[in-house]
């Protein structure tokens, strides 16, 4: 699957109740390095409820400017969680669907850009 077709899809929880949409991915970057990098791998989705056009960085915590353009994509994205890779239990060509029991993290990022 392509991460572009992912944007935007719907995510439900295990009952069938609509939670929002994918709005970004989050990756890790780890393992041994392999020509220029480490392998990268899956950790989580970001569904936001409002809106599931990009947070363009402003997730994180320290980002305050230019103002007022970090407030306004907060305030889209009210509400938005995160949730791990392993709390997905289904995912499709028209939704995403968690699986019972999921933890929903906050979205936000501290300033090392770490979760």
């Amino acid at each position: 699957m392509i991460l572009g077709d992912l944007l935007g899809t719907p995510v439900h929880d295990d009952d069938g109740v609509r939670l929002g949409r994918v709005a970004d991915a989050r990756f890790v970057v780890d393992g041994a390095p392999h020509r220029l990098m480490a392998d990268a791998r899956l950790l989580g989705l970001v569904v936001s409820p409002h809106s599931w056009s990009s947070f363009m960085g402003y997730e994180r915590n320290s980002l305050t400017q230019p103002w007022p353009l970090p407030q306004l994509l907060r305030w889209r994205h009210r509400g938005s969680f995160f949730v791990m890779w392993e709390d997905i239990a289904v995912l499709g060509d028209r939704s995403v669907r968690l699986r019972p029991g999921y933890t929903a993290y906050s979205p936000a990022l501290d300033r090392k850009g770490q979760e």
